[in-house]
């Protein structure tokens, strides 16, 4: 056997595909020792696509050409938020098909941008609710089925995101904890990541705790507390996650707590990861990481808490680090005052 043939089995990653998953997982210094506990974080940022959509997308290009939904030189159809339509354009660049996303039209430039310098046809489309028809998911399913040889993926309610943590995610995070691992605590959209982790550690070990984090205007928080899907607060400026259902990727998960995250507490934490960490992140990673903190100083000291930051503050930039902006939502005072002076 020839070098190259060796590291081809033990070193080198096979393509935009072998680059999914395998992210490394970062102990977060300040926040741990503030609660005594040890947060850890998956840096999910380091994906292929840039973002912790990157695993579901791979999957859900899987389970269409596993169905025969999806053959060579077809098109993939998805509504989303941006990351995992970021993650789908990626792999359809690397495997040969064709991508179109819907999204809704409040959703950051940065992304739309992105996602047609990547090749895909982008239709930003009024944001209204999921029950509404002109939904930007509904939109996604009939373009889709108006088309030969395309698949619309349905990142909420197929299964196959919710796989693709159970096989990947959560198998990651108990090898890197060494089975040490006591709670996880993620923000939720589709519920993928949250649903397939929470399953898989609990068959390791049925006493890890799970904390569903809710940001504001979703009604989850409110349905796995007191059973109502009841939306808490009037909206949030973060994107890609919160609720008005339970999808199918949620459904039946292994929830067994719910938090709900201030808009004030993800900003805060955005630019404390900044500025006290070093890690250039968006809200979604700031709410991730107000959980955690949360959910360690409800468990008490000792105990191993892993979260995940799941994008780069550069799909953001101009919303999220801009004194205007923030300024607009009441939110300027929740970034902590030493770091106000580097917005834009």
């Amino acid at each position: 056997m020839n070098s190259m043939s060796t590291l081809a089995n033990s070193l080198i990653r096979q393509g935009l595909r072998g680059a999914v998953g395998r992210t490394p997982m970062i102990r977060l210094g300040r926040v741990s020792e503030a609660t005594g506990c040890e947060i850890l974080a998956k840096a999910e940022y380091g994906n292929a696509g840039g973002s912790v959509k990157d695993r579901a997308a791979l999957y859900l290009i899987a389970d269409a050409v596993k169905r025969g939904q999806l053959k060579p030189g077809g098109t993939v159809v998805e509504g989303t938020a941006g990351n995992t339509g970021i993650g789908l354009a990626h792999l359809c660049n690397a495997l040969g098909y064709k991508c179109v996303i819907f999204m809704p039209e409040t959703q950051s430039k940065e992304k739309i941008d992105l996602l047609r310098v990547l090749g895909a046809t982008v239709y930003p489309v009024p944001a209204v609710a999921y029950t509404d028809p002109n939904n930007y998911n509904h939109q996604a399913k009939r373009f889709a089925e108006g088309l030969e040889n395309s698949v619309w993926t349905n990142q909420f309610d197929n299964t196959a995101n919710r796989l693709a943590h159970y096989e990947t995610t959560g198998p990651e995070i108990w090898e890197e904890t060494e089975g040490r691992v006591d709670a996880v605590a993620f923000a939720t959209g589709t519920g993928g990541t949250l649903a397939g982790v929470g399953t898989f550690l609990k068959e390791r070990n049925p006493d890890v705790r799970t904390f569903l984090l809710d940001p504001e205007g979703s009604v989850l928080y409110n349905y796995f507390t007191h059973g109502e899907l009841k939306r808490q607060g009037d909206g949030s400026i973060t994107e890609g996650i919160g609720q008005g259902r339970v999808t199918q990727n949620l459904s039946g998960a292994p929830v067994d707590h719910a938090l709900h995250i201030t808009d004030a507490m993800a900003v805060e934490h955005t630019f404390r990861l900044l500025h006290e960490e070093g890690f250039f992140v968006g809200a979604s990673s700031g709410i991730n990481v107000a959980g955690a903190v949360q959910a360690a100083r409800q468990m008490g000291p000792g105990h191993v808490i892993v979260t995940c930051l799941c994008d780069l503050g550069q799909r953001y930039y101009a919303k999220l680090f801009s004194r205007k902006f923030l300024e607009s939502k009441n939110l300027l005072t929740a970034v902590p005052e030493d770091y106000r002076q580097w917005l834009h």
